[in-house]
C-alpha cells in the first residue's frame, strides 16, 4: 500500500500525539513501513537524534512504534517557547534563529517549502505517512500562512480525520465548528471524526454520533475509551496539570515521595517519566514551597527560560526553600544550571551576571551555539546513555562527580536528559536517594522503562485496531478523501 493521512485535533491536548503513535504501531504490526511526521510543532520536550538532530519529543515516541530511528525529517520544524512573545525556531535539528509571531510570519514560505521537501522524502522512503497536526486547523486567524494542518493537508492533498477530547465536554460543538469554520477547499479533505478518552457504554454515545453524521456528512471511525496509563512522552504541558502518578506497591515498605518543579517555562519534563513507571515512587508536579514539605526527592527539571525559571522560583518562595532544604535535590539541565554558584547569560534572557541558588560548587555560561549530543557515562557503577539539549556550559569547580555534572551532600545536578531511563542506574540512584531520606523504600528488581514505553505503545496499537475502523483508515490512506458535503457557516 501507499498513502499519508493527516491527524488533526479539535484543540491542543486532544490526543493527536497518541492516535497518531496508536496508528503508526497498528500499521507497523501489519507489515508496513510507516513513518510518522509532524512539520511544525511547538513544544518544550524535544529529543536528540543519533546525528544530533533535535526534533519533538513526541515525534521520537511515533518513530519508536513505527519500529525506526527517529530523524529530523519527521518534525522539519520545531518552535521552542522562550517567553510568551519569542520562541527559538529550530529547523532540521538545528536552531535557526529566534522570533516573534509577527518575524515568524516572514519565515513562513521558506519553512512551508522546507516542511514539504521533508514529507516528500518521508513518502519516497516509506509505504505510508501519518502526520500530526499542530493545536486545531480552526485556528481561522493563523490559516493564511498554516504549515501543519490544512495547509499541509492542502498542498499534500491528504485525508484528515479530526481527534476531539471527549473528557473535556463539548465535543460535538468542537466537532461541527471545526469544520464549518473551513474554507470550501479545506472542508473537502476533512474525511470524519474519531472521539477520544470516552468513558462509559458507547450506546449512549450513539444518538449524538448519528446526529454528527448526519449534520456534517462525514463519518466518525471510532470511539477511543479512556485509558489510563498513557502517560509517557507527552509533548505538552497542559498534560501535567493534574498529573500525579504511582505505579504499583513500594518494593519496601515506603513509598517513595518525588516533588518536581512545575516552572512557567518547563522543558523535557518526560525526563520524570521512568521515575513515574516505577512501583512505588509518586511522583507529582508543584508550584508552591509548602509542597516541598513531604517530598523524599524534590527535582529541579529542564527550563528553556533558565534565569526567567530562576526569578519565579524567587519570587514565589520555592528558591528559599530548596536551599534550606537538607533532604535530596536533584537537578536536570536547566534545573542543574540553577543550583549553580553564578549564571552569565548573553545568550538566551541576556542578563548577564545572575546570582544562582548556590547549591552546586559549578558556574554556568550560556554560548552561542547549542549543544546537542547523545553521551555515554557510568554513575554508581552502572552504564549511562542519555541525551544533551542546552546553551549554558558548566564548570564544575568541585564536589564528586555525577554523569557529566557534580554532586555535594544530598544534591546532584547533570545535563543530561533520559539518564533515568537506564534501569540499573536509577535503581542504584533511587537506594541513595532513599538512604538520604531516611525512607524504607527499595527499588523493584527487574522492571525495565524500555519495556514499560513498548507496553504502551502496543496499548495505543491495540486502541486503534479495537476500536477504530481500520477498514475505512485504509481506504483513506490510500485512495484519499472521500467526497463530502460543504458545511457552510452557520449552517
Amino acid at each position: 500500500m501507499k498513502g499519508a493521512l493527516l491527524v488533526a485535533g479539535t484543540t491542543s491536548d486532544a490526543g493527536k500525539s497518541v492516535v497518531t503513535a496508536g496508528i503508526c504501531r497498528w500499521l507497523a504490526r501489519q507489515g508496513v513501513r510507516v513513518a510518522p511526521y509532524k512539520a511544525q510543532n511547538m513544544s518544550l520536550n524535544s529529543f536528540v537524534t543519533a546525528d544530533g538532530a533535535e526534533i519533538g519529543r513526541a515525534q521520537a515516541m511515533q518513530a519508536q512504534a513505527a519500529g525506526l530511528e527517529p530523524v529530523a525529517d519527521m518534525n522539519p520544524i520545531l518552535l521552542k517557547p522562550g517567553s510568551d512573545r519569542r520562541s527559538q525556531v529550530v529547523l532540521m535539528g538545528r536552531p535557526l534563529t529566534d522570533v516573534d509571531a509577527m518575524e515568524y510570519g516572514a519565515l513562513k514560505d521558506f519553512l512551508r517549502e522546507r516542511a514539504l521537501e521533508s514529507f516528500d522524502r518521508l513518502r519516497e522512503a516509506y509505504d505510508v505517512v501519518i502526520c500530526e497536526g499542530a493545536g486545531s486547523p480552526a485556528e481561522i486567524n493563523l490559516r493564511r500562512g498554516d504549515i501543519a494542518n490544512m495547509g499541509l493537508a492542502r498542498a499534500a492533498n491528504l485525508p484528515v480525520v479530526v481527534v476531539g477530547d471527549i473528557d473535556r465536554g463539548g465535543v460535538f460543538a468542537a466537532f461541527y465548528g471545526t469544520v464549518a469554520l473551513l474554507s470550501p477547499e479545506d472542508q473537502a479533505l476533512v474525511s470524519g471524526f474519531v472521539v477520544n478518552k470516552f468513558r462509559g457504554a458507547v450506546e449512549l454515545l450513539q444518538p449524538g454520533l448519528d446526529t454528527l453524521r448526519g449534520l456534517t456528512g462525514r463519518e466518525v471511525y471510532g470511539v477511543l475509551p479512556w485509558l489510563d496509563g498513557l502517560w509517557l512522552d507527552v509533548e505538552d504541558s497542559l498534560a501535567l496539570d493534574s498529573r500525579q502518578t504511582v505505579t504499583g506497591t513500594p518494593h519496601g515498605r515506603q513509598t517513595l515521595r518525588v516533588a518536581v518543579v512545575k516552572l512557567p517555562r518547563v522543558s523535557n519534563f518526560t525526563d520524570l517519566d521512568a521515575l513515574a513507571g516505577e512501583p512505588g515512587v509518586l511522583v507529582r508536579f508543584v508550584t508552591a514551597p509548602g509542597e516541598l514539605d513531604d517530598a523524599d526527592l524534590v527535582v529541579l527539571p529542564g527550563s528553556k527560560a533558565t534565569v526567567s525559571d530562576l526569578a519565579w522560583l524567587r519570587s514565589t518562595g520555592l528558591a528559599d526553600a530548596l536551599t534550606a532544604r537538607r533532604l535530596p535535590i536533584l537537578g536536570i539541565c536547566g534545573g542543574y544550571q540553577m543550583l549553580a554558584r553564578e549564571i552569565v547569560d548573553e545568550v538566551e534572557s541576556k542578563a548577564g551576571h545572575v546570582e544562582g541558588l548556590g547549591l552546586l560548587p559549578v558556574r554556568v555560561r550560556f554560548a552561542e551555539e547549542k549543544r546537542l549530543a547523545r553521551p555515554t557515562g557510568q554513575a554508581y557503577g552502572h552504564a549511562v546513555s542519555a541525551y544533551e539539549i542546552h546553551h549554558g556550559v558548566a564548570t564544575v569547580e568541585s564536589g564528586e562527580p555525577f554523569l557529566d555534572g557534580c554532586t555535594v551532600g544530598a544534591v546532584w545536578g547533570t545535563t543530561w536528559h533520559g539518564a533515568l531511563e537506564n534501569d540499573d542506574f536509577r535503581r542504584a540512584f533511587l537506594s541513595e536517594v532513599a538512604a538520604r531520606a531516611g525512607r524504607d523504600f527499595v527499588p523493584a528488581p527487574g522492571v525495565s522503562f524500555a519495556r514499560l514505553r513498548e507496553e504502551r505503545l502496543d496499548a495505543l496499537g491495540d486502541l486503534v485496531e479495537r476500536h477504530l475502523d481500520t477498514d475505512a483508515l485504509l481506504r483513506l490512506i490510500e485512495k484519499g478523501a472521500p467526497a463530502v458535503p460543504f458545511l457552510p457557516p452557520g449552517a
